[in-house]
């Protein structure tokens, strides 16, 4: 038998599958909300704009123009999600994965702000369209399978995003590192937008690991963060992890083959056309 055509028959009919389930909307994704970082709610706005237009929090600031592009960039993510979330919820069904803290699946304005004015702090002569060039969150979800079925689900699952044009752009698998942060965080790109987002591959015991150490890892990034407390702090989270069962065959998983290379905006105009005759 040719298992890469049997592979491709597979996903075919689960593709079909899965248009039909969101299009009829038969049934629903086993969802479970998690108190997951930075999370907040789809309503929450960002706040309001200080008296120059910018943006302050806790000694970090960008300037109106700044503000008000992170500003576009959330409203661009927010209309993307609505494309990408059927995808993503038709990938969980299929595959038999669970869907954690679906509800928190738009990273907060504030956070995102945050996370650029950072960049930029940290990386003098940064401009904020290149911090927003690297967000690959903004949009973001998390599925978790048990360990015995945790390897199948992700090679389904991927195999769905691909196939309905999302285009791999990161699988960090940190299963077979002897020390840290187990599990599989991958982006992708979504075929109509444009629009990056993330997708969380775990198992409930590495998710547990995850919410229990996200304090710790927090306090360590800290620029005042002593470097003895960062050791320790390290030591902590090294030693969750390390009781979190590695599932069959997870630290072998790899992305789907690319399908096409990161988009050109400028290859996306048209030709201009010919300028006229006399």
């Amino acid at each position: 038998m040719n298992t890469h055509r049997t592979a491709h028959r597979l996903v075919s009919r689960a593709a079909t599958a899965a248009a039909l389930a969101t299009a009829l909307g038969l049934g629903a994704v086993h969802t479970a909300t998690a108190s997951a970082p930075s999370a907040a709610p789809l309503s929450v706005r960002p706040a309001a704009p200080g008296p120059d237009g910018g943006w302050h929090q806790n000694g970090l600031h960008l300037t109106a123009a700044e503000n008000k592009k992170v500003n576009g960039f959330v409203a661009r993510a927010r209309r993307a999600e609505r494309a990408i979330s059927p995808e993503v919820r038709a990938a969980a069904r299929i595959s038999h994965a669970e869907l954690v803290g679906f509800d928190q699946r738009l990273k907060s304005p504030d956070s995102l702000k945050r996370k650029v004015a950072t960049w930029m702090l940290e990386s003098p002569g940064q401009t904020v369209d290149a911090s927003l060039r690297k967000i690959n969150d903004a949009v973001r979800f998390t599925l978790q399978w048990p360990a015995g079925t945790y390897s199948q689900g992700i090679r389904t699952a991927a195999g769905l995003l691909s196939a309905w044009g999302n285009d791999s752009t990161r699988w960090a698998n940190t299963w077979n590192r002897p020390t840290g942060y187990k599990a599989i965080n991958s982006a992708w790109r979504a075929p109509r937008s444009g629009q990056l987002f993330e997708v969380q591959l775990h198992t409930p015991e590495s998710k547990a690991a995850q919410l229990e150490t996200h304090k710790l890892y927090e306090e360590q990034r800290l620029p005042g963060t002593p470097p003895e407390r960062v050791r320790e702090l390290q030591e902590q989270q090294d030693a969750i992890f390390a009781a979190v069962p590695v599932p069959p065959g997870a630290e072998r998983l790899t992305a789907p083959a690319r399908r096409l290379p990161s988009p050109d905006p400028a290859r996306r105009l048209p030709a201009p056309a010919p300028a006229p005759v006399g």
